[in-house]
This record gives C-alpha cells, sequence and structure tokens, in this order.
C-alpha cells in the first residue's frame, strides 16, 4: 500500500518536486488558498515522475508496451527513414501519454540497442498524426534475443521540451528495462514486423507489462 501511496521517484522528477515545494511555500506566505494550490501542484509533480516497479512477461514471443498510456493509432506505414528503415512496410503502434500517465519508457523486448537518432522538432499535440513526423523525437532502433527488428520513438508533445533516453548504442537490454522518460506530455511509437498485434486502438496499456504483439 505505502508502494502505491509513495512510489518511488524518477531521478528526473527530483529538481521540479524541489522547485514545486518552494513555490508552494512562497505562495503559503501570501494566501492560503495560493498555498493550497501550489500544494496540488506539488503533488502533481510527484506523481508525474513516479516511476513504480513493472513486472514483464519475460518471453521473447511478446512485445511488451514501452509506455502508460491509449492506443491512439494502429497502422501499416513504412519504417523511420533516420534508422534506415524505411524500404519495408512495419506496424506501427501509437500510444498517447497524457499529463497524468507515468512517463517512464520500457524497452518491449530484450535485445540490443543497434542505432539510436535524436532529431529536434515541433512541437505539436502528440495525439496527432503529424507528431510522428514533425515533432521532437528519439528514434531507437533495436534488435531482439529472437533477430526481430523493431523501432521504439520517443516523441515530444505540445508541452514537452525534454526527451530523456537513457540507453547507448550497443546496449543490452532487458524486456521491461527501463530505458528512458519524456517531460510533460508525449507518445512513443512502436513498428513492428513478423508479429501479431494483441491491442487495439483505445486501449489503455501499461509500461513493461501490457502485451502489444505476439509471433
Amino acid at each position: 500500500m505505502i508502494n502505491i501511496l509513495f512510489p518511488k521517484l524518477h531521478r528526473e522528477g527530483y529538481r521540479f518536486l524541489i522547485l514545486a515545494a518552494i513555490l508552494t511555500f512562497i505562495l503559503f506566505l501570501f494566501s492560503n488558498l495560493l498555498g493550497f494550490l501550489g500544494f496540488i501542484l506539488t503533488v502533481w509533480v510527484f506523481y508525474f515522475f513516479r516511476d513504480p516497479e513493472r513486472i514483464s512477461i519475460n518471453d521473447q514471443n511478446y512485445l511488451v508496451s514501452p509506455a502508460d498510456g491509449v492506443i491512439s493509432k494502429i497502422v501499416k506505414i513504412n519504417g523511420p527513414e533516420e534508422l534506415g528503415m524505411d524500404k519495408k512496410e512495419f506496424i506501427r503502434i501509437s500510444i498517447f501519454m497524457n499529463v497524468f500517465d507515468c512517463h517512464v519508457n520500457r524497452v518491449p523486448s530484450s535485445g540490443n540497442v543497434v542505432d539510436i537518432f535524436y532529431k529536434p522538432g515541433s512541437f505539436f499535440n502528440a495525439s496527432l498524426d503529424k507528431a510522428s513526423e514533425k515533432n521532437e523525437r528519439n528514434l531507437i532502433k533495436f534488435k531482439t534475443n529472437n533477430g526481430e527488428e523493431i523501432a521504439i520513438v520517443q516523441i515530444a508533445g505540445l508541452i514537452a521540451r525534454r526527451i530523456v533516453c537513457d540507453c547507448h548504442k550497443d546496449q543490452k537490454l532487458e524486456q521491461g528495462e527501463r530505458f528512458g522518460i519524456i517531460r510533460f506530455g508525449s507518445r512513443v511509437d512502436v513498428y513492428l514486423e513478423n508479429f501479431n498485434v494483441l491491442v487495439k486502438e483505445n486501449q489503455k496499456t501499461i509500461a513493461g507489462e501490457t502485451l502489444l504483439a505476439k509471433k
């Protein structure tokens, strides 16, 4: 119960939490009402940067969700040009994270990071289709332990201004392992082939646990 009420905080959240707490203290000096609003903001900041433990299926025949959120779109489309995957058709599953979702991103399958490409861009609403091509984004080419190539794309949203990627090229990662976070509203796209999709649009996902697809 304690872990639910007070989950672990991601390292990116500490300075924001401290700033929110200082602001709350200052606001209380002027008004109890303003101080209360600051307190609510502080609580929100804490829960935005929460980093709860997740249990993955640990099965290479499945891909798990890289993000908490809602599946906004499932389409067939060519892979990301930036990763040299544009000559083949993939299924793209887009997961939209609102400001109340946990924003820690997790690896869909065990394997190795093949390539990483960061691309600056705009800040359209992450739920829009054009966000996949226009917004600031970080693209990761990943090869699973069973030889499949997938792409994971972290996309900044309307108010997001920082994509954090904690993995590096040639790094080995385990299914469900944390690999980054996007601050304040965003989206994650997964490009896959040779898998059967197990989810549908508007379905809620939990990072590291929801099964997206199966071989």
